[in-house]
C-alpha cells in the first residue's frame, strides 16, 4: 500500500487492482472501507469491460470468451512504476491469465495525483499488439454518505452541472441494460434527493455525455464532494435493499451489454477502439469540499 499526503489530504493506493483504498480529509474517511456485508471493494477500476456481457460470454472473430462483471483488472496485481511525493503510477501488462479472457495485447497504466483537496485519477491504455484493440474502462468509487444514520431514510442529494432534460436507463436483467427505455431524472430545486429507495432498481445510468460533474451534498444541501469527468456515461449506485452507508459515482468509457446481446465484441455499444500502437488517455477528478 502506498500513501500520498499533503497538508490537506491523505490517500492510500493498493497494488492489487491499482485500487484507491482511502481518502482521509477534514478529519474523516471519505472512501468506503469495503465492509463485505455491503460491498467488498473501495474504488475498483473496470477493465476491459464496464458492467456485464450477456451470460458472461462475448464473441470475437469466431471465438467465444468468458468474462465476468467489470472485467479482470480489478483482481490483478499491478507493478509500481513511478512514485513521487504527490503522485503514484501502476502498470498491468497482458499475460497468459488475461489472454484466456481477453485476446488483445495491452498495457494498462493507472495513476493518482493529489493537489490540495483534489485527487486526479489517470488512466492510460496502450495497444501493444499488431491489430485493432477493443475495450472499455470505468471507475467505481464508493463514498460514505455524509451524516449517515441507518434509522432514517434520507441520505442527502446529488447535484449536476446541468439541471434540465436529464434522463437515465436501468439494468434490466443479468447485469445488462435496457437502453431502449429512458426515464426522466426528477430533480427538486435542481437536486436529486437520495434516500433508501433511490436505487431500488439498481444503478441509474446516464448516457450521451449528459453531465460532466456530479456533486454529493449532505442533508443540509452543503457540498460534500464532487467528481469531474469527460466520460460519455456515468453510473450512480448503492446496493439495492441494503440500506448501505455509501453511494457510488462512476464515470465510464463504456457500458454493459444490452440484454440478450449476441453480436461481436467490437460492436458493443460504447466500445473504445485503438489501432496498433495507439494510446488512450482518460480519467476523472475527485474534489473534496
Amino acid at each position: 500500500m502506498k500513501t500520498l499526503s499533503n497538508s490537506e489530504l491523505t490517500i492510500k493506493v493498493s497494488p492489487h487492482g491499482a485500487e484507491l483504498c482511502s481518502i482521509w480529509c477534514n478529519g474523516k474517511e471519505y472512501l468506503w472501507q469495503a465492509d463485505p456485508a455491503f460491498w467488498k471493494r473501495h474504488s475498483p477500476v473496470l477493465f476491459p469491460i464496464v458492467g456485464s456481457v450477456w451470460e458472461n460470454k462475448y464473441r470475437h472473430e469466431g471465438n467465444s470468451y468468458t468474462l465476468t462483471q467489470h472485467g479482470f483488472a480489478r483482481d490483478m496485481d499491478f507493478e509500481l512504476i513511478l512514485e513521487r511525493e504527490n503522485e503514484v503510477y501502476y502498470r498491468l501488462v497482458d499475460n497468459e491469465e488475461a489472454h484466456q479472457k481477453y485476446p488483445f495485447p495491452f498495457c494498462l497504466e493507472i495513476g493518482y495525483r493529489i493537489d490540495g483537496k483534489k485527487i486526479e485519477v489517470l488512466w492510460k491504455v496502450i495497444n501493444t499488439g499488431t491489430r485493432e484493440m477493443h475495450f472499455q474502462i470505468g471507475a467505481h468509487p464508493a463514498f460514505y454518505y455524509p451524516d449517515y444514520d441507518a434509522e432514517t431514510t434520507d441520505r442527502g442529494y446529488f447535484g449536476f452541472d446541468k439541471t434540465e432534460g436529464l434522463r437515465y436507463i436501468l439494468i434490466s436483467e443479468k447485469g445488462c441494460a435496457n437502453p431502449d427505455k429512458e426515464y426522466p431524472l426528477e430533480l427538486v430545486d435542481g437536486l436529486l434527493p437520495l434516500d433508501t429507495h433511490t436505487f431500488d432498481k439498481d444503478a441509474l445510468i446516464m448516457e450521451n455525455s449528459q453531465v460532466k460533474e456530479v456533486t454529493l451534498y449532505d442533508k443540509e444541501k452543503k457540498p460534500y464532494l464532487s467528481l469531474c469527468f469527460d466520460t460519455p456515461l456515468v453510473g450512480l449506485w448503492s446496493p439495492p435493499g441494503k440500506n448501505a452507508p455509501f453511494v457510488c459515482i462512476e464515470p465510464w468509457y463504456g457500458r454493459g451489454d444490452r440484454a440478450y446481446y449476441q453480436g461481436e465484441y467490437k460492436d458493443k455499444e460504447w466500445m473504445q477502439h485503438l489501432a496498433s500502437g495507439e494510446v488512450f488517455k482518460g480519467g476523472y477528478t475527485i474534489d473534496i469540499r
